[in-house]
């Protein structure tokens, strides 16, 4: 363990204090983290642990929500500059106005989205638990913002319900092409497909396997396939080596590599700790009604 994972983990141990990592994150980071996971996983774990302070990993909507879930705690989001573009894509005017084009339709927002968004929905998706959340609403027509590959995914597997998408994208899953899958497919021939629903329709429907960042891991770790392609963000290729180190991962694009995922470094991590800094200060009333559709989410999974 080097000298500043040491120090890390003394003042976790003083300060009662957690490290949660998205699954996006560099290797040193993930090493260092006490839970790795998903949005919908982290989330989870952000209510449930029993820490003064989480150390956040990940970027700003994911330190947000949770604030949200755990008000009682200190959030720390150690690179103060990692946000998310697809969040911003979207804003609380936008989702007034669908309301008031679509007055009789639910409204899902993905957890990549701000708190203040996620307070004028009625309730909030992952990746992990879109499908199933969105199947259990009442409503027939919902609007759902901000990523349109993910609400046409969730459009796909429920037939039964209007998905009203928005016009919003991840820019690292976005960029991933059609003619990037053939290329990886024709080097090799052998290894399954597995890509995340934020990828648009012409990678999805090559795949063998459509799915979470956890799904994407738990469909490698159980699959008796030893090559896999993988189509998300590369930070996810350093849980999957180390949960299975007799199979062989690959990335399907150089292009999935999120620079605002990236921004943390292991100093920061440490200075976030030592100094308190970058905590998330939410306006409490707006906090409050985002928490609902993060409740709901949870009650509904």
């Amino acid at each position: 363990m080097r000298n500043i994972e040491k120090k890390i983990a003394r003042l976790k141990k003083r300060k009662n204090a957690i490290i949660l990592a998205h699954y996006y994150q560099t290797g040193d980071i993930i090493d260092v983290a006490d839970m790795v996971g998903d949005s919908y996983g982290l989330s989870k774990k952000a209510k449930e642990n029993d820490a003064d302070i989480i150390v956040f990993c990940g970027v700003r909507f994911m330190a947000e929500s949770a604030k949200i879930l755990s008000p009682q705690k200190k959030v720390l989001l150690p690179a103060a500059a990692a946000g998310c573009p697809m969040a911003d894509m979207v804003k609380p005017d936008d989702i007034l106005s669908l309301r008031k084009q679509y007055p009789n339709a639910g409204v899902v927002c993905y957890v990549n989205s701000t708190y203040e968004v996620k307070a004028e929905c009625d309730v909030c998706v992952t990746s992990s638990n879109a499908v199933k959340v969105v199947a259990s609403l009442p409503q027939k027509q919902i609007i759902f913002v901000p990523d349109q590959n993910l609400a046409r995914y969730v459009a796909q597997q429920l037939p039964d319900k209007e998905i009203i998408p928005y016009c919003g994208f991840c820019i690292v899953h976005h960029q991933v092409s059609g003619a990037d899958v053939d290329k990886a497919r024709a080097s090799l021939p052998n290894a399954q497909l597995l890509v995340h629903p934020e990828c648009t329709q012409e990678v999805v429907d090559k795949a063998d396997f459509v799915g979470s960042t956890a799904g994407i891991i738990k469909r490698a770790t159980q699959s008796d396939n030893k090559e896999f392609i993988i189509g998300t963000e590369m930070g996810i290729l350093h849980v999957l080596q180390k949960k299975n180190p007799d199979k062989k991962f690959y990335l399907l694009s150089t292009k999935l590599l999120c620079s605002n995922m990236k921004k943390t470094k292991i100093l920061d991590v440490y200075e976030a700790l030592k100094y308190g800094q970058h905590e998330i200060i939410l306006d409490e009333d707006i906090a409050a009604r985002a928490k609902k559709s993060l409740d709901k989410m949870l009650e509904l999974s």
